[in-house]
């Protein structure tokens, strides 16, 4: 593909990359662009390369996880895989590492780093995104960095064309919604629960209302995550968003299986990916 080829070329910058793939999905034929999370190092670095090379081919964007010892938004399955990562020796570095890995492999689908803040800035703020844009990463989302104390960041991120993700949830008010849509670039990543990560059996069903509560006040791309575990709660949430977030139930997936763990990950993203194209409107 040609865009891809520039993407990698350098020829184009993160968000441009990143809304190109909104875009694509939308040619395609589905409204929802797919973004499978998966954790770098997972259970060990050369498996969970192994994992995303499968996924990616049936993902328009790609969040992957930096392991964090206290991640607070993260349920029992991600805390599991970062911990487990940490126990490998996974750092920040490491996981920069993995995407360059990824890219001469080949891989061009956009890449969003979910991490938490003091790596980040224990690493340094401007060498974290000048090493990220080389080693092909498009943006960042950082839970526990609000945007009242992301200023910083997102400076740092734009000097390097790169997105900085802001959430938003159903308990988010007003006036924090306005801030937001005010400066999200990329896409605005929307909470569907109250509460971490991890697969639900069913989806927020105030969750429509909150989604259109946002839209009113932005064009930017919404993307929905939390909780979403099955090909037919991707397929209703795409009718609803511009993107499906899937981290905790993939990596069930992959737990699920001794064996062939990047064939059952692939396996599940394209039953997600099949179910959002045959039934988004």
């Amino acid at each position: 593909m040609n865009e891809a080829k520039a993407a990698l070329s350098g020829a184009l910058t993160g968000l441009e990359q990143i809304a190109l793939a909104f875009e694509a999905a939308n040619k395609r034929g589905r409204v929802a662009a797919l973004m499978p999370y998966y954790t770098l190092g997972y259970p060990d670095r050369a498996t969970s390369l192994e994992i995303i090379a499968a996924i990616a081919p049936d993902s328009d964007l790609l969040e992957l996880g930096v392991p964090f010892s206290d991640p607070l938004a993260d349920g029992p399955t991600i805390q599991h895989s970062t911990q487990v990562a940490l126990e490998q020796g996974t750092t920040l570095a490491g996981c920069l590492d993995m995407v360059r890995e990824l890219r001469r492999r080949g891989i061009a689908t956009p890449i969003l780093l979910f991490g938490y803040y003091n790596p980040f800035l224990a690493y340094g703020l401007d060498a974290l995104c000048r090493d990220a844009r080389a080693a092909g990463v498009q943006g960042f989302i950082v839970p526990d960095l609000p945007p009242e104390e992301a200023a910083e960041l997102e400076v740092a991120a734009s000097r390097e064309g790169l997105a900085y993700i802001h959430f938003l949830a159903p308990t988010s008010s007003s006036r924090r919604i306005k801030t937001v849509t005010h400066r999200a670039r990329g896409f605005i990543y929307l909470v569907s629960v109250t509460g971490v990560t991890g697969a639900r059996q069913s989806v927020n069903t105030g969750l429509g209302e909150f989604i259109e509560r946002v839209r009113e006040r932005t064009t930017t791309p919404l993307a929905v995550g939390f909780g979403i575990s099955t090909p037919d709660q991707a397929a209703a949430i795409g009718r609803m968003a511009d993107g499906v977030i899937v981290g905790s139930a993939l990596i069930n997936a992959v737990d699920a299986v001794k064996t062939n763990k990047a064939a059952a990950a692939g396996t599940f993203v394209r039953s997600l990916q099949q179910a959002i194209e045959e039934k988004t409107p």
